[in-house]
């Protein structure tokens, strides 16, 4: 039996929960091929990949959300029709997609069934929260990005059947937590002269910022601004006080499971990332706007409280993966 598991490349989660997920899946009676597309993630996944696309990336930012202007020039439309129509789904008994673009619509032009293993799919479920701010054209971007035929979800807490808690990936389960005298802070939608000029208000703070603006490592005042680097920022969560980060999924869940103190940035524009806050709101994460100067208090106080949020998050993804793979077969 032949399997594609296609991952979007856009950001780290996905890859991220790839790497615990892949090694599973070469566990079973299957010849698994692997697809990436998309552009901005910092990590790689050890293991040989199939198909290397450039498929469609959003780009981000420096002020707090996507660049729109980046995004529109290198949505190669042409591009990314030819990826689509090239790519030979036809040879695969399985198609498992974590939101990625160009096996879905592959799939969806040849008629094909396509399984989501994704968050976004738990983001789309009725009764996982939404933000009270309505976003059409967000939400119609999430539904039609990579659309597929059956979907598997991990969310905060487990909104409904087949939707369920967190990939938590082995270097973090396994890792030692003790609480340091920083914080450790990833905001990839902003600059660093926007973080350095906000967090270096908030006196007798230290900050462990990662950039993915930056390949070399500064220190100013209170605060040192690293490169992207997966263990390097493990180790710094690991360690830390408490994480400042935007509102995606994987790092804000890692950090709940490390029981660190988490404040969350929602990415303006970014429909995903106003839901994810809208969940974490509704736990008990604390949650601003933007870095502007009207919400330094609110981060003031998060740094002087000592709120941790509980959560239980088990292992539970080998049977997730089995139970995909035998419905599948069905």
């Amino acid at each position: 039996m032949k399997v594609l598991y296609a991952i979007q490349g856009t950001g780290n989660g996905h890859l991220s929960r790839a790497r615990d997920i892949i090694p599973l899946l070469n566990k079973q009676n299957i010849e698994l091929d692997i697809l990436v597309s998309g552009t901005q993630a910092d990590i790689d996944i050890p293991h040989p990949i199939k198909y290397q696309l450039k498929g469609l990336s959003f780009i981000f930012g420096k002020k707090g959300g996507v660049n729109m202007w980046k995004t529109y020039i290198r949505a190669n439309t042409r591009r990314l029709q030819k990826e689509i129509n090239s790519l030979p789904i036809e040879k695969y008994d399985i198609i498992i997609n974590d939101f990625e673009p160009v096996s879905a619509w592959a799939c969806k032009l040849k008629n094909k069934a396509c399984i989501s293993l994704s968050h976004q799919a738990a983001v789309m479920v009725p009764n996982a929260p939404k933000p009270k701010k309505k976003d059409p054209l967000g939400k119609l971007i999430l539904k039609k990005y990579a659309p597929t035929t059956k979907q598997y979800g991990f969310h905060f807490k487990s909104y409904q059947d087949n939707i369920f808690t967190p990939v938590i990936r082995q270097d973090i389960r396994n890792i030692t937590c003790t609480t340091g005298d920083y914080y450790t802070v990833y905001l990839p939608s902003y600059g660093d002269d926007k973080i350095l000029k906000t967090l270096s208000k908030i006196k007798n703070t230290k900050w462990q910022v990662f950039s993915k603006h930056n390949k070399t490592a500064i220190k100013e005042k209170n605060i040192i601004i690293n490169p992207i680097s997966n263990e390097a920022f493990v180790t710094s969560m690991a360690n830390s006080k408490g994480i400042l980060c935007g509102a995606g999924f994987e790092t804000p869940a890692e950090a709940l499971f490390m029981k660190k103190k988490l404040m969350v940035i929602p990415m303006k524009g970014q429909y995903e990332q106003q839901c994810n806050a809208a969940a974490l709101k509704d736990m008990g994460v604390p949650v601003i706007k933007s870095l502007k100067k009207k919400h330094l208090n609110k981060l003031k106080n998060w740094v002087e409280s000592d709120k941790i949020i509980n959560v239980d998050y088990p292992d539970l993804t080998e049977k997730i993966v089995n139970q995909l793979l035998k419905e599948s077969i069905a």
